[in-house]
């Protein structure tokens, strides 16, 4: 379909061409919503399925098709026109718009700014809703949010930073659960010692994967690590001896404040610094755990950036050809990406197990890669800023929905934005590829820098330049 073609061409588009292709789309959205939105099924008090229409939501939803259709247009002429009163940036001897702009500013702030948020969560949750215990479930969902996080900032080492996509992600952070689940419940080792071990587990998968993947790029690595994901998985449900199976592992022992449990008696922690016992310091806890496990994470990456092997890292990332020339070693570059990300995530793996206490392969499937890529690639690859902010909306964003009670009035009782999470991820995912085709943060500052370091605006870089 013409309309659907957007370019240059925009630019001169008449307003009631724009309205005329605006139908277009909002008539085929009727199209799909009629077989899939307009009826629901409905059980009644007879044992019946009864239809239920709702030509409402259909309307909605094509109201809403034909407004940011309407939108998506006029941005993108308004931009076209703007690109073609400005030079090329490869034609002009001198950047052309080269310093960042507000935004990019703006996102300098943004780290200091979310550990500030984060730090004080707790109290301001208890503030807000007026006790510890009715702050339950805002420290939950900050703990949700912050495994995401960190899981998002460890797959950025190997598809942000190296350019290595990887689908089975998810592997890493099972292998990590399990490690500390089976060495606490068999041997009867400490949280902060399976840490560690959990980490070093992953790590060694992380390289098992990397030695058959060396020569793989693009979408024939894509699908060998999706492979490797999904037999991660598999071997989990089958081998019931070690990992019981489909049953998973329960009873798994709960994290220590270095040895002093969250008990009610003399030796836990409310009665050794004199509090009154509550079940939410454990939650506090882990809330606490969890933001220093991910500000780690995020402190190690941006030091390995600056250092040989990171800037090796991007070199792979732009160009393999190139990097083997300059007499970088591609083998260790692309293992230690692989091991540095697998072992951050089995760190948020181990964290996950003694959270939850239990545990079992339906936890670790391919839904769960594909979130945390997804992450990556909203926030921006290789950008920590964009990653925190991409798992915060896509993570938090749901809950957030769901405690609007106007959303119920308008699309029902029964609305629950968690069951519409996919469908959110594909249009947050054509709306990026749309208008912000490198993620939320588009800017790259460079690792080293020559007596002045500038970032490189988003308008200036493009895939494979830049």
């Amino acid at each position: 379909m013409q309309a659907s073609r957007t370019g240059p061409s925009d630019g001169a588009a008449s307003f009631p061409d724009i309205l005329r292709d605006a139908g277009l789309y909002a008539l085929v959205a009727l199209g799909l919503c009629i077989p899939i939105v307009s009826f629901r099924t409905e059980l009644s008090q007879n044992s019946a399925l009864d239809l239920v229409p709702r030509w409402g939501l259909v309307a909605g939803l094509c109201a809403a098709v034909f407004v940011v259709r309407v939108l998506q247009r006029l941005v993108l002429a308004r931009r076209d026109a703007r690109k073609a009163l400005t030079p090329s940036a490869h034609q002009a001897t001198e950047a052309v718009h080269g310093e960042p702009n507000a935004g990019q500013r703006v996102s300098r702030l943004a780290v200091p700014v979310f550990v500030g948020f984060a730090l004080g969560l707790p109290l301001i949750a208890v503030l807000a809703t007026g006790g510890l215990s009715q702050s339950r479930y805002w420290i939950d969902l900050g703990i949700l949010i912050l495994t995401y996080v960190m899981l998002g900032w460890g797959l950025n080492i190997v598809v942000g930073l190296a350019g290595l996509l990887d689908l089975g992600y998810v592997a890493f952070y099972a292998v990590g659960a399990y490690a500390y689940a089976l060495l606490s419940t068999t041997f009867g080792l400490s949280f902060w010692v399976c840490l560690p071990l959990a980490g070093l587990f992953a790590a060694l998968w992380g390289m098992l994967l990397g030695f058959p993947v060396l020569r793989l790029r693009g979408d024939y690595l894509a699908i060998v690590t999706l492979a490797f994901g999904e037999i991660i998985r598999l071997v989990l449900i089958n081998w019931v001896d070690l990992t019981g199976g489909a049953a998973g592992i329960s009873s798994i022992p709960r994290a220590t404040f270095f040895g002093i449990p969250f008990t009610a008696g003399d030796d836990g922690f409310a009665a050794r610094f004199g509090l009154t016992f509550d079940s939410m310091h454990r939650n506090v806890f882990l809330y606490y755990l969890i933001l220093a496990l991910a500000l780690l994470t995020n402190a190690v990456t941006l030091r390995l950036r600056r250092l040989p092997i990171g800037r090796a890292w991007e070199a792979l990332r732009e160009d393999e050809i190139a990097c083997r020339s300059l007499g970088i070693n591609t083998t260790t570059t692309k293992l230690t990406a692989f091991a540095l990300g697998a072992m951050f995530g089995g760190f948020a793996g181990s964290f996950f197990a003694v959270r939850q206490g239990f545990i079992s392969p339906e936890s670790f499937n391919f839904l769960e890669s594909a979130i945390i890529l997804a992450i990556v690639v909203l926030g921006g690859m290789g950008s920590q800023v964009g990653v925190a902010v991409a798992a915060i909306a896509m993570v938090g964003g749901p809950e957030m929905l769901r405690n609007l009670g106007f959303l119920k009035a308008i699309f029902g009782e029964g609305f629950d934005p968690s069951e519409y999470r996919l469908l959110l991820f594909g249009l947050a995912m054509v709306a990026m590829m749309v208008w912000r085709p490198r993620g939320l943060i588009s800017v790259r500052v460079p690792s080293v820098a020559l007596k002045e370091r500038r970032a490189i605006a988003g308008s200036l870089v493009r895939e494979g330049h830049g």
